[in-house]
């Protein structure tokens, strides 16, 4: 990881408004989901910039996932398992907006969207036959397609708009908002 110095102007500024974003209740719910179902103690985030744990977790609901996880205490392979862990959330099914990126982690950059990014494979992960564990975030949506007959179809084309409801006769005629444009003649 990089030293950096202290931020200054606006990038403390910009710096101040990410760490802001961070809620310690989610990320207690987190890490408590991960200790569940990956079995080991950690501290969070700090545990999980080598990406090991990451893709220890995401194995446990996604079985196409068959990335070889490197141990090793190198620098790019840590990044390389968070890479892995991010492309497998994708073929898992999370959407490009509910991912992060390898420094929002490895660099500390953004740990919101890192705990937003796990809150989402935890919504998703509801959805694997014979999940059980906690639950993070909403449910995920499922598909509610309905089928209407040829008959409902055909009656749906002679309803008039008037028909939906009524607005009694109300109007905006007369209304009058704010002060009229007064135009005064020097004379």
């Amino acid at each position: 990881m990089a030293n950096k110095g202290q931020a200054y102007g606006m990038s403390a500024a910009v710096q101040k408004k990410i760490e802001g974003k961070r809620k310690p209740g989610e990320e207690k719910d987190v890490r408590d989901f991960i200790v569940f179902h990956v079995g080991e103690e950690i501290t969070y985030p700090d545990s999980l910039k080598d990406g090991v744990i990451l893709c220890k977790l995401l194995k446990k609901f996604h079985p196409g996932f068959t990335k070889k996880i490197d141990t090793g205490n190198m620098s790019f392979k840590h990044r390389c398992n968070i890479e892995n862990f991010i492309d497998g959330c994708k073929s898992f099914g999370l959407q490009e907006m509910e991912l992060f990126q390898v420094n929002d982690l490895y660099e500390s950059k953004n740990i919101a969207v890192v705990t937003s990014c796990i809150i989402a494979l935890a919504r998703h992960a509801q959805r694997v036959p014979g999940y059980e564990g906690p639950n993070l975030g909403p449910k995920q949506s499922t598909k509610n397609e309905r089928h209407f007959t040829e008959e409902q179809l055909q009656a749906g084309k002679y309803i008039h708009s008037l028909q939906y409801g009524s607005n009694k006769g109300a109007s905006q005629a007369g209304q009058n908002f704010g002060k009229p444009r007064q135009i005064f003649h020097d004379q």
